[in-house]
C-alpha cells in the first residue's frame, strides 16, 4: 500500500453564470463562467477573480467532464491560477434530464487540481497535486470545493 496523506489547504465558493452551447455530437456543451467568489482556509485567503470558468461536456451516458481554468487573488495580492479536471455523474438518464432542465439541487464533483503562481510566498503551491471535493448547487448557480494537498 502506498503512503499518502491529505492536508486541507483551503475552501472556495464561486458564483457562476451559465452559457448552454447545446447538444453536439459528443454531448451537451455548457460553459460556466466565474463571476465572483471567496477563498478561505488555513493556507490562503482571498477571492475568486471574475475570469475563467468551466468548459463542461455532459456525455450522453450522463457522465460530465469538467475542464476549469480560474484565478484566485490572495489577501496579500498574489495571483494563483488553478487548473483542474474531474467528473460528475447525473445517472444513465442524466443527459435527457439536463435537456429537460430537471437537474438535482446538488451535484457532487471530484477533481484533480494544479496551481500556478510566480508569487514567492505561494510557490509551494506549484509543487502540489491537489484533490478537490466539491459540489454544484444548481439552485444558486454556485460551486463549492474543499481543496486538499496530496502528500
Amino acid at each position: 500500500m502506498l503512503d499518502f496523506s491529505l492536508e486541507h489547504i483551503f475552501s472556495y465558493t464561486a458564483a457562476l453564470s451559465i452559457e448552454v452551447i447545446g447538444p453536439l455530437p459528443e454531448g451537451v456543451r455548457v460553459n460556466y463562467y466565474v463571476t465572483s467568489g471567496t477563498v478561505e482556509g488555513p493556507k490562503l485567503n482571498g477571492k475568486m477573480l471574475p475570469v475563467g470558468g468551466d468548459w463542461n461536456l455532459l456525455h450522453t451516458d450522463g457522465v460530465g467532464v469538467i475542464d476549469v481554468r480560474a484565478t484566485f487573488e490572495t489577501d496579500d495580492g498574489a495571483l494563483i491560477l488553478t487548473t483542474y479536471s474531474g467528473v460528475y455523474d447525473l445517472g444513465k438518464d442524466g443527459y435527457e434530464k439536463f435537456l429537460r432542465q430537471e437537474l438535482p439541487a446538488v451535484i457532487p464533483i471530484r477533481v484533480a487540481s494544479r496551481f500556478h503562481t510566480a508569487h514567492p510566498g505561494y510557490e509551494w503551491l506549484n509543487r502540489l497535486q491537489g484533490l478537490g471535493i466539491g459540489q454544484i448547487d444548481t439552485t444558486l448557480s454556485e460551486a463549492r470545493y474543499d481543496v486538499y494537498a496530496v502528500r
